[in-house]
Order: structure tokens, then sequence, then C-alpha cells
């Protein structure tokens, strides 16, 4: 890690959920469970800043915010995404390009298991340009995806 006067530099983690996830806790809970975004953010929060590291949480419902987030985020030193795209999984080839264009690793998250519902549902834009991918565990998933996040982070620091 670089070091500074402070103390070392922050490693930034950014986590992007796409369309309809501010609506979590209470949008079709026998799908999404009755976890709320702020749940999430709050239980990968503690976790994030045991490890020294900066998360940050951002919702929109525009595909084109996101990918403005997106092209932010590899300016702003973030080392890291974490992505459930929402429904724009099934369609958004613009924002899988922003992804590619900053070359920033992301792990794929998905509340449900996408390939047991619709078949639309079941192709992601995203799997095959993602580190991995975490489908159908709940909320968990969140967490699931952060800790691999922060063991990838140690075990390749920073320059």
């Amino acid at each position: 890690m670089t070091r500074t006067k402070q103390g070392p530099e922050p490693r930034r983690v950014l986590v992007l959920h796409g369309p309809n996830l501010n609506l979590l806790g209470t949008r079709e809970p026998e799908i999404y469970g009755r976890t709320t975004l702020a749940d999430i953010h709050r239980a990968m929060e503690s976790r994030a800043q045991a490890a020294c590291v900066t998360l940050e949480s951002f919702q929109s419902n525009s595909e084109g915010e996101l990918i403005n987030r997106v092209q932010a985020a590899a300016a702003e030193g973030v080392a890291f995404v974490i992505l459930n795209p929402g429904g724009y999984t099934h369609t958004s080839v613009a924002l899988r390009d922003a992804l590619t264009a900053v070359a920033l690793p992301f792990v794929e998250v998905h509340l449900s298991n996408i390939h047991a519902r619709e078949d639309f549902r079941r192709h992601s834009y995203f799997s095959d340009v993602a580190v991995g991918v975490i489908t159908g565990l709940g909320s968990v998933g969140y967490e699931l995806a952060l800790e691999y996040v922060l063991r990838r982070m140690a075990t390749r620091p920073s320059p």
C-alpha cells in the first residue's frame, strides 16, 4: 500500500446496485427476502471497516447513472466492484462495456437464483467478464462477495 503522513492509503470497494434494488425488503419478499439495501450495506460496512477498507454503496434505477458511477470509480481509485445489475443483467451491453472499458475487477451478485427463474433471466451480460458470480444466496451473497474481495485485495496489495 502507498503510505501517506496519515498512514496507509485506504483501499476502496464500490457496491453497485441496479434498478429496483432500492425496494428490497418490500418488493416480492418471497423472492428477494425482507432484508433492505440499508441492512445489506450496514453488514458489509462493519466488515469492510474491520479490514481497513472504504466501502461505498451506490444504487440507481438509471442505466446512465450506473455507467457514470463506474467510469468515476476508476478515476477515484476504486480497487474492486461488487455488482448487482438487477434487471440490467439481462439487457445492458452499455453497463457491461463501461466495466470492461475501465478494467475494474468485479463480482456479480444476485439475490435470487437467476438460473431457476424465467428463461430471460438466465442470461447475464456480465458473468463472462466477472471475476466470479454469486447467485441465489440472498443478502448473504453480498457478504460472501465482500469476503472474497477482501481476501483478494490482501493477496494483491496496491502498488
